[in-house]
């Protein structure tokens, strides 16, 4: 099989493509007789299900929601004992969030459920919709909880990203002072941009002050990690802890995104099950560390030949830079089953569609290299969360 890491920049991993060559050699016949069968779409079922259960809500990568697909942006969550923990605001997440049953009723709130969210990263399609929390939560349910709702997501970059092709023709950077923010300098810029609407209500509505109701931060890497983002933004790393509770403990690896940093993919280990989300991300190896032995693997996915069809050749230099980032910050079809297989996951689901289409045809490349389960994703989708059965002595 193709060496994945060096083709994802990351350089040559010989221990991984080994890993991933031998699974997939021993796992051939069974592959060759299951997989025909092996995507599709369990049956949805409501909020009301026990144990955790993982919810797409939104299934869209990129921009690819508002090109005329009906799917909604980037977004799913982990519903555990009626406590819902988001995973990025894409487009329309907030009304897919009521649209799936995560709300507490009455109708017309709905976030008391929301315990904690956590971002991805900060490109767009993954934090298009954040606004939404911060102007319609207070109406939307969070005056009425307890406890401060946490948002959890990348710090700052530290620095510009270099130019794709060098500097020559690329336009003037906004906001110089700061240009790459972040979750919690973001999330104060937002703060500022709407405190018309969000000062209008204090006075005129009494509704509470956005700081008493969300506590914002970025996450902290470990101490002695040496990260280098222009040329390695995900260097070999351990998972590491970023939050936990009586229902889930949350760990996290940085991923390769490049040039965006910091990327990250997220673990939830719950007493009845484990998921990962990706992130956005070339195929890379610490995702596959922080995955082993998960129950589900929530992954981005592209469909490579569609980004031939958007930029066909010969290509402006624009054209040729964002082409390249299409196929080289993320991971082919044809890939994502073999990082799957690596990992030791029981169940690959395929989010990030891009394009956003749910045709099982489109993504059947997913279920080349794996021997479980793959299901093409779609929103409002439920999927719960089952521990692997114990091993028989």
């Amino acid at each position: 099989m193709r060496d994945l890491f060096s083709r994802a920049g990351a350089g040559p991993v010989n221990g991984f493509r080994l890993l991933c060559a031998g699974a997939c050699a021993a796992l051939a016949v069974l592959a060759s007789t299951s997989h025909a069968d092996s995507i599709g779409q369990p049956h949805s079922t409501s909020a009301e299900q026990s144990g955790a259960n993982l919810v797409l809500l939104g299934t869209a990568g990129g921009r690819t929601s508002w090109r005329g697909s009906q799917s909604a942006g980037i977004a799913s969550a982990v519903v555990v004992n009626g406590q819902v923990y988001l995973v990025d605001f894409g487009a329309g997440w907030l009304r897919r969030y009521f649209q799936a049953g995560l709300g507490a009723p009455p109708p017309g709130q709905g976030l008391e459920t929301l315990r904690a969210a956590f971002i991805t990263h900060l490109h767009a399609d993954h934090i298009v919709d954040y606004p939404s929390l911060v102007l319609f939560g207070a109406s939307d349910g969070l005056a009425e909880r307890r406890q401060k709702l946490k948002v959890i997501g990348p710090g700052s970059r530290g620095k510009l990203p270099p130019a794709s092709g060098g500097n020559d023709g690329v336009a003037d950077v906004v906001a110089p002072e700061q240009p790459m923010p972040g979750t919690v300098a973001m999330t104060e810029a937002l703060y500022r941009a709407f405190a018309a609407d969000i000062n209008d209500n204090i006075l005129d509505s009494r509704k509470p002050n956005p700081h008493s109701r969300v506590d914002v931060m970025d996450i902290t890497l470990p101490a002695g990690l040496d990260v280098d983002p222009d040329r390695d933004p995900a260097p070999p790393m351990a998972p590491f802890e970023i939050y936990r509770d009586e229902n889930v403990r949350v760990t996290a690896t940085l991923v390769n995104h490049a040039p965006v940093y910091p990327a990250f993919a997220f673990r939830f280990d719950t007493s009845t099950g484990s998921v990962v989300f990706s992130g956005d991300t070339s195929p890379d190896r610490n995702l596959i560390r922080l995955a082993q032995g998960a129950d589900v693997l929530v992954h981005e996915v592209i469909d490579t030949a569609w980004v031939d069809s958007l930029f066909p050749k010969p290509r402006s230099a624009a054209q040729e830079a964002k082409a390249h980032h299409l196929v080289h910050a993320h991971t082919a079809a044809s890939d994502v089953g073999a990082v799957a297989e690596a990992a030791h996951v029981k169940t690959l689901v395929l989010s990030h569609l891009a394009p956003a289409d749910s045709d099982p045809h489109r993504w059947a490349a997913a279920s080349q290299g794996f021997s479980g389960k793959v299901i093409v994703g779609r929103d409002l989708l439920w999927i719960p969360l089952v521990p692997a059965a114990p091993e028989s002595k």
